[in-house]
Order: C-alpha cells, then structure tokens, then sequence
C-alpha cells in the first residue's frame, strides 16, 4: 500500500515537472522565434482581417532592439537574418509612439515613393494594377474596439453590404497583393516624391484609405520612414480569426482563414 501511494505520488510529481519544463520550453520559444499579434484595425484588409490571429517570425530579418529579448542585443541594427523584401507584411515598433504596427514594405532603401491620384509610383514609374472585383463586407461593428467600416457605397445602414473596389498590384520584383480604395481624392492619394533613407524603409497599408502609414509625417503624428531596428518580424500565417468581439464567440470564427499563408 505505501509502495503505491508512493509512486502515485512519484507519477503526480512527474506531470508537475513535465507542464512546468513544457511551459518554459513553450515561453523560450515564443521569446526567441515568435510573437503572437492580433490585427486590431481596418488598414491591411482585405490581407489581413480586423480578429485575424498570427504569428510573428522574429527570426526573419534577424534579432533588432525592439525584437530581441536579451541584453546582447544591439542598440541599433540588427543580428543576422536577411533583408526585407518589397511586399512583406511585416510588424514593427513605431518609432515615436512605441506601440506595435503592421503595414507592407514599399519602399527599400534607395527607392523613390509616391502616389499620384490614388495610384503607387515606385522609382519613377507607376505600379501596375488591375481590377479584382469589389471587396464587399457586412456594415457592423468589428472587433473588440466595436470599429465600422467606411464603405464606397455610403452612407449604408448597419447591417448592409459595405463595398470597397478592390485591385491587384504587383510590386517591382513579382509580389502581387490586394489594395482597397474607399474614396477618390483622399487626404494621401496625392504625395511629394519619397526618397528612403539608407537603412530604412517605407510603409503602407493595402486599404490605402484607412491606414496611417509612412505617407504621413512622424512630426505631425504619423508614421514617416521606420528604420530596420524598428522591425520585429515578418508576418507569415493566420493561425486563426475571429469575426466577433471576444474570442469566445465561437459562433464568429473563420474557418475559412486558419492557417491561411499571408501574402
């Protein structure tokens, strides 16, 4: 009998030890290798949906000040890993406000940058597009912060299909990803010409009209150029979605986006 409590007793201690070494190994992970995000707003659709759940790979671009959690860090620069690529979806630090964002790389450094008339010059030379159908999405509110999308077709009663035109655009190099457009003649449709500092790179978000991104001025608030030891890693695939306010409206998921790759 005492022979039995003991290894009961034993067997107890073991699945303690094993959770606890689980966890660790679990957290190291996460710390080295990958940091969860969650898309809070509107500015990456229809790529990225607002509830839509990722992992970040830390890894891709190398160990920054922002992404990596020792003190060997460098105060600047990074530690291994290559080069972003024009077209990365990619979370960074904001470099005034230190708080996180995700946008899609642009400009590298070197690059010229500008929108003329709602449309995406790179180099001197306009971005192709093409049409791809609109993007069409219930008028509600969305997420935890209860946002309501702006729609071509306003004003549309909640509960009605809002409408976004949607284009395919292929950046210099290949990558071809969705942008939206809500509005002709926005406050950003219209730039100066960019040019990207070295070492540092340009962003914007794919619903061009709803994304504070590097067309707007750091010293009036917005983002301006970020430099690479702002960045913390490349976003690579949904994990999971959630349409609803909380998480635990089950009802609300998307099935349709686990594991879906980000492009």
């Amino acid at each position: 009998m005492a022979d039995s409590t003991a290894t009961k007793k034993d067997g107890i201690w073991e699945t303690i030890k094993t959770v606890f070494w689980a966890l660790v190994i679990a957290g190291v992970f996460r710390t080295l290798f990958f940091q969860p995000f969650w898309i809070p707003s509107g500015s990456m659709k229809d790529t990225l949906l607002i509830g839509d759940f990722l992992f970040v790979n830390k890894m891709a671009y190398g160990y920054s000040a922002h992404s990596c959690p020792f003190s060997m860090c460098p105060i600047s620069g990074r530690l291994l890993g290559s080069d972003p690529e024009r077209g990365d979806v990619v979370v960074f630090r904001h470099p005034t406000r230190g708080v996180d964002f995700i946008k899609r790389v642009i400009g590298l450094p070197g690059d010229t940058v500008q929108m003329r008339q709602g449309r995406l010059w790179l180099n001197g030379e306009a971005v192709p597009t093409e049409p791809a159908g609109d993007f069409v999405e219930i008028k509600e509110k969305q997420g935890p912060q209860g946002l309501i999308p702006r729609c071509v077709n306003d004003p549309v009663p909640e509960g009605g299909e809002c409408i976004k035109q949607r284009f395919t655009e292929t950046l210099p190099g290949g990558v071809s990803h969705d942008v939206l457009n809500i509005v002709d003649g926005w406050v950003a449709d219209d730039t100066p010409v960019f040019t990207v500092p070295e070492g540092q790179y340009f962003f914007m978000g794919d619903n061009r009209d709803n994304s504070e991104d590097s067309r707007f001025n750091p010293v009036t608030g917005g983002l301006g150029f970020v430099p690479a030891e702002f960045l913390i890693g490349r976003a690579d695939r949904i994990m999971f979605s959630s349409a609803g306010r909380s998480l635990l409206y089950f009802w609300t998921w998307r099935s349709d986006r686990f594991f879906k790759a980000v492009e």
